[in-house]
């Protein structure tokens, strides 16, 4: 079981997961139109290019936007859990010495500790969203089973993968548990809410591209082409 897991599964996996990505970011540019959006994207490349800019980079800065700001809790557990769930699987040691036996090469590598510390802050701060999601009304009325689902999917590799390295329980089982729920999350990306790990830039950058051209950056200009 083990081997088909990290073998033949996992070059499946990955197939799938870049496959669906780049088809989503195809699906995703494909799908504009500057008639229906109301947005010269073509003409008024270089607006929009500094609009786009700007705002994925006030959206990923801590604190940078007014709606980051309205709710610093939730900010804070933001950051933590996405900051975990990218940098942890990318620079563990045990998934480096993997990818060196697979490909090659491998990435720097951070610390088991540092890598057990972002391990529990990403769980706590999915209970955290968990909790959050159950108290407010205003976004229990928005959560589906569905939501519960997906966090299950992205959190599950760190509670497997911290069990398998603390050895507690059947550490095999634990092992193979642990490739498999990444693998599911691999998988998952490119059909669920996870795919915003891509479509983020691709909507802020469309966003900043509208704001930047439309809505204030082009307010002064002249011969607009709508």
């Amino acid at each position: 079981m083990y081997d088909f897991v990290s073998g033949p599964l996992a070059w499946l996996s990955f197939i799938i997961f870049f496959v669906g990505i780049i088809y989503r970011i195809i699906w995703y540019v494909r799908g504009l139109d500057w008639q229906m959006d109301r947005v010269a994207y073509r003409p008024h490349r270089k607006y929009g290019i500094k609009g786009a800019a700007r705002s994925i980079f006030y959206w990923l800065l801590p604190f940078g936007t007014r709606s980051w700001r309205y709710y610093p809790s939730f900010t804070i557990m933001v950051f933590v859990f996405h900051f975990g769930l990218l940098f942890s699987p990318l620079f563990l040691p045990a998934h480096n010495i993997m990818l060196e036996q697979a490909v090659g090469f491998g990435l720097p590598t951070i610390s088991e500790s540092a890598a057990d510390v972002l391990t529990i802050l990403v769980i706590l701060a999915a209970v955290f969203i968990i909790m959050r999601r159950i108290a407010l009304p205003e976004v229990r009325i928005l959560t589906k089973p569905y939501d519960f689902l997906v966090l299950a999917i992205a959190v599950a590799p760190f509670i497997t993968g911290f069990l398998a390295y603390h050895q507690v329980g059947n550490y095999r089982v634990m092992l193979t548990a642990h490739i498999l729920c990444g693998e599911i999350m691999l998988v998952a990306i490119p059909f669920t809410k996870l795919s915003h790990f891509v479509l983020f830039f691709m909507s802020r950058a469309q966003l900043g591209m509208d704001y930047g051209i439309k809505r204030g950056g082009m307010k002064n200009a002249k011969g607009m082409t709508w």
